[in-house]
């Protein structure tokens, strides 16, 4: 796949990379994306994603893909290939895809060398045992009495945890390094535990797993990366992430020492980016599965019809900096808007139809081409075909109208789009007395130009009764009602969900769309952008996503 440029705006990770290459620090940058494949990737991944592969693009350097797979219970391949996916819908090129799993040996035989280096220990103090050695923040930590084991008592144990001879959590290795810290990450970290779990890659081959902060640092160091972009969460992190790396690379057991760079995650208003929440939704089915269009995933807004132009325009506008990165879904929004201004074609479809009778439609009244975008000819047209009968959409008729009323009431004229000016001469109700039907006139004089002598001012869309071709449209707004529904004290975050944030309604759609793949985008003029359903939908039943509406002055 072709890649597609990014243009990342200034900020104090460039600022790092253009010194470091103008110093001679380094001739090229080796960037990386490295996620866990246990959930699907969402919009906060999206922010890195092009952050780390923006960069490497921009300075003609390169960015790896590489999976975090220490954790093998959490891990699957559905996730690997999701993954892999949303990189390539984005439009990024990341060669073959590395994996944490493929340096397991290396990393063992690091650990042995911090074992003979008398930095390493077998430890036997279970998790709570450990917590309560460990400290707080004001209080320094105890040793803990396994600390002295020599090294030929560590190495010996250390080799039988790798062949199985204890069970699960009775033993851990940690590093040595200092029990009084401030930092409470160097107070003896774990980098190897026992834990007898099916690996996606490396299958039963290892019962010994290592720790994250361990292997990280230690991939990194062996990609030769140059610049670690991670979430500002992993600051008080760097300090062992440089602590290992001086060690080996001072020992000539790793080729390069990688800098690590923290900036803030994104946070975006009303949605939920933990992959335990959102496994949750989905798990519970309060969602319809990872890719529901609703859902802050790169699959679900994917399947929403959002854009990878969109996405990147939105994660650029984010910035990147170290302050709380909190942003309101509206800039999602209208990035998303802004590109599909320009490359969707537009359309007629009436989702709330009111029936018209055109009382003096006759032979001489006739059908009128349109283009598909009023600045991109290229994109085509199509006839845009009138009949007798026709809908309208029934909130562009209101028969006392308000003031500033600019559409269709009785005795008043209104435009069709690509079409006449018509004036609605009466209306036919049920016998609840509800309007079902309005007949109206045409002036046939107005094909294509004004008429002579007055102004008419709305505009409409409509769809012919005859021509049309019915669809499903599912309309859908936030999954929460709050912006922030995860932080709110004494409720779950479950409790916030939209029940309304999905409605399916059928709705009919002018003709030209018949053949519209899955994925095609279109607006439906002065509704909305959508999206035919790349999943569900077929030439026997085309069904349309809500991307996002048009901004609309009028208040309703």
């Amino acid at each position: 796949m072709a890649e597609l440029s990014l243009d990342v705006s200034n900020n104090f990770i460039k600022t790092i990379i253009e010194d470091d290459l103008n110093s001679g620090k380094h001739n090229k940058i080796i960037m990386r994306f490295p996620p866990e494949p246990n959930g699907y990737l969402h919009i906060g991944h999206a922010k890195s994603i092009c952050i780390n592969f923006g960069l490497a693009q921009q300075f003609g350097g390169q960015c790896n893909l590489r999976f975090d797979d220490t954790n093998p219970e959490k891990e699957s391949e559905e996730y690997v290939k999701s993954i892999e996916d949303n990189i390539q819908w984005l439009g990024f090129n990341y060669g073959k895809a590395k994996y944490a799993s493929d340096y397991f040996d290396k990393l063992y035989q690091f650990a042995e060398f911090f074992i003979n280096q008398d930095l390493a220990y077998v430890c036997d103090l279970d998790v709570n045992q450990m917590r309560e050695y460990r400290g707080t923040f004001t209080t320094p930590g105890k040793n803990s009495p396994y600390r002295t084991r020599s090294i030929a008592e560590n190495l010996d144990l250390f080799r039988r945890m790798k062949a199985g001879e204890f069970a699960d959590g009775s033993k851990t290795l940690r590093l040595k390094i200092d029990m009084s810290s401030s930092n409470l990450n160097l107070r003896d970290p774990v980098i190897y535990r026992i834990k007898r779990a099916h690996h996606i890659r490396t299958l039963d081959n290892w019962c010994i797993y290592p720790m994250y902060d361990y292997t990280h640092c230690i991939s990194d160091a062996l990609e030769c990366i140059t610049h670690s972009c991670c979430s500002l969460e992993f600051e008080d992190h760097r300090p062992l992430y440089d602590w290992i790396v001086e060690h080996l690379y001072n020992a000539k057991l790793i080729p390069s020492r990688p800098r690590q760079i923290e900036f803030s995650r994104l946070e975006l208003h009303h949605t939920v980016t933990s992959k335990r929440k959102l496994n949750k939704l989905v798990v519970d089915k309060l969602v319809n599965g990872w890719d529901d269009p609703r859902m802050p995933t790169l699959s679900g807004m994917r399947r929403r019809g959002y854009t990878p132009d969109g996405i990147k325009l939105f994660a650029n506008r984010c910035g990147v900096s170290k302050s709380p990165n909190i942003v309101e879904l509206e800039l999602l929004e209208n990035s998303i808007r802004e590109d599909l201004e320009n490359i969707a074609p537009r359309v007629m479809a009436v989702l709330n139809p009111l029936k018209v009778v055109l009382t003096n439609y006759n032979e001489h009244t006739t059908s009128r081409e349109a283009n598909f975008h009023p600045k991109k000819p290229e994109l085509g047209a199509r006839l845009v075909e009138i009949s007798r009968e026709i809908y309208i959409e029934a909130d562009d008729f209101m028969e006392h109208p308000l003031d500033g009323w600019q559409r269709l009431t009785i005795g008043s004229e209104v435009r069709l789009r690509h079409s006449y000016v018509i004036k609605c001469d009466d209306v036919i109700r049920d016998i609840k007395g509800n309007i079902i039907e309005l007949h109206c006139s045409i002036d046939h004089d107005t094909l294509g130009k004004n008429p002579i002598g007055r102004k008419v001012r709305g505009v409409i869309h409509w769809v012919s009764t005859t021509k049309c071709i019915p669809v499903t449209i599912r309309q859908y707004s936030n999954l929460f009602t709050v912006a922030t529904p995860d932080r709110i004290e004494g409720h779950d975050f479950t409790e916030f969900i939209d029940t309304n944030s999905l409605q399916v309604i059928n709705a009919y759609i002018e003709p030209s769309v018949a053949n519209a793949i899955p994925e095609s985008r279109y607006q439906f003029e002065r509704i909305g952008y959508y999206v035919v359903d790349r999943y569900d939908s077929n030439p026997n039943n085309i069904v349309f996503n809500k991307i996002v509406g048009l901004k609309d002055g009028w208040k309703k």
